[in-house]
């Protein structure tokens, strides 16, 4: 499976930019889909994520500025992020659980990131 992300990019403080994170190979059913970002010298932290069924999770520092979502029948999942900040930079990897037959593992997968650059 490869996860192939795009729409990164730099922006002024108070700009918005949508990252979209498209599927492809082997998938039965694509679980969990989500968002995480590591900036430089930190830790990688979840941004965000949803469901198949579409129930989300926010990381605090980004809750009414960023949304998620995920189109099923196209295997992408997408992050609409507005009200950026400087601290906003980072690189933002795309992540899936991905089951590739029925009954079978789900087996986690990322994608090689794209870089968020916030200017003040």
């Amino acid at each position: 499976v490869q996860l192939v992300e795009s729409g990164g990019g730099l922006v002024q403080a108070g700009g918005s930019l949508r990252l979209s994170c498209a599927a492809s190979g082997s998938i039965f059913s694509m679980n969990v889909m989500g968002w995480y970002r590591q900036a430089p010298g930190k830790q990688r932290v979840l941004v965000a994520d949803i469901t198949t069924d579409g129930s989300t999770n926010y990381a605090d520092s980004v809750k009414g500025r960023f949304t998620i979502s995920r189109d099923n029948a196209e295997n992408t999942v997408y992050l609409q992020m507005n009200s950026l900040k400087p601290e906003d930079t980072a690189v933002y990897y795309c992540t899936a659980d991905v089951t590739h037959q029925a009954m079978g593992a789900t087996i986690g997968y990322w994608g090689q990131g794209t870089q968020v650059t916030v200017s003040s």
